[in-house]
């Protein structure tokens, strides 16, 4: 019992200086507030499957009724207001980046429409701007096709479809690209932080000298490890949980229909596993500029083939076998089911298992190889 006792001891009063060391660290400090705040806002903001505000213009050749209906259904908010120009500065327009789009109705096409020529609509795309050009021509398609359409049922029948396909969008029913960068940008952070925090505090012992003063006192390697885990899982803790509330469903609007204790719980549990991986990678760096370097190999593939940014089934096997031996891939899965879709324990707990298990081996690895490491440097 007084083992006990001394160990959580050690672990809590360790943990307090770890609070201390990064309140003045003016870096870090810097670092998890920007992710959490600014980072999230601009990446829900400017993910590019959506359109916002898009430069057009318009040569109406035609001068219909027809012409002037698909014009008024290019606005705002995916254009600005389409700015008419005459045929002659279309490639002045295009070669000064003046305009994203330039849509062309030729002359007699309403008459062409219903009489059933089908008419062809020319389309000038500025693919330079390759976020807005490849979304923006599906949209236009979109809306001079409906925009047609509603214009020749008013004057001669049309043949029915023989199937309509009814459309329902679940957890997003705008498809606002925008709620789903969100959370993404904050799971992401929570795995960057969760890593670099603990990595770096064991290598700001070392390059103190702080951690030879560890090694004269009565305490274990155990302790050292638990100590960082616990005081920067709860920093990255607190900031993703502000985040969540303040900026995405505050700032941002997105609408969050889960639990927040229960994401607060799944993201507790990861960042055992992510702080493993940092506090790993802070024994074999010699340095931050190593640390640095190693982080960018390990984050880059953790985040983008996790299922965050790509799902998983796009991925070849090997890849998708490889990704679920690491806890960011069910911490993904976590977090979107509890998040978007509203998943409570009875539908999650398997992966709360998996990600149980998975952070508990790479925190055995870390132990040993930290008390490896600490043991090199008493001899």
């Amino acid at each position: 019992m007084a083992t006990r006792n001394s160990t959580l001891h050690n672990t809590w009063h360790l943990g307090i200086k770890e609070f201390h060391s990064l309140l003045g660290d003016w870096t870090m400090l810097f670092l998890i507030v920007f992710m959490f705040t600014v980072s999230v806002y601009a990446d829900a903001r400017a993910k590019p499957e959506s359109l916002h505000r898009a430069s057009i213009a318009v040569v109406d050749e035609d001068q219909s009724q027809l012409s002037e209906r698909i014009l008024a259904a290019l606005q705002p908010p995916q254009f600005i207001v389409p700015e008419r120009i005459g045929l002659s500065d279309i490639d002045r327009s295009m070669d000064a980046g003046l305009h994203t789009f330039v849509l062309d109705i030729p002359p007699n096409f309403q008459r062409d429409v219903l009489a059933g020529r089908a008419p062809a609509l020319q389309l000038n795309v500025d693919a330079t701007r390759q976020s807005q050009a490849q979304t923006g021509t599906g949209y236009i398609q979109s809306i001079v096709n409906d925009e047609i359409r509603a214009f020749v049922q008013r004057y001669r029948s049309t043949a029915a479809q023989p199937v309509q396909l009814v459309e329902r969008a679940m957890f997003n029913p705008n498809l606002n690209a925008g709620w789903f960068g969100a959370i993404t940008a904050i799971i992401n952070n929570i795995t960057m932080l969760g890593i670099m925090l603990t990595g770096a505090a064991l290598i700001r012992e070392r390059e103190h000298g702080t951690i030879e003063h560890l090694l004269v006192m009565p305490v274990t390697p155990f302790e050292i490890m638990l100590s960082k885990v616990w005081s920067m899982g709860v920093v990255v803790l607190v900031a993703s949980s502000f985040s969540l509330q303040l900026i995405a469903k505050g700032l941002l609007g997105v609408v969050v229909p889960g639990s927040a204790l229960l994401f607060g719980l799944a993201t507790l549990l990861y960042l055992f596993a992510a702080a493993s991986i940092g506090i790993f990678m802070g024994t074999v760096a010699r340095n931050m500029p190593q640390f640095g370097l190693m982080a960018i190999l390990v984050l880059l593939p953790l985040q983008i083939l996790s299922g965050a940014l790509t799902p998983l089934e796009s991925m070849p096997e090997f890849v998708r076998w490889l990704m679920s031996l690491t806890p960011t891939t069910h911490f993904v899965s976590l977090a979107q089911s509890i998040l978007f879709r509203g998943a409570g324990i009875d539908v999650v707990w398997p992966t709360f298992i998996m990600v149980a298990v998975i952070g508990g081996a790479f925190f055995a690895l870390a132990h040993h190889r930290l008390r490896s490491t600490i043991g090199k440097m008493q001899s």
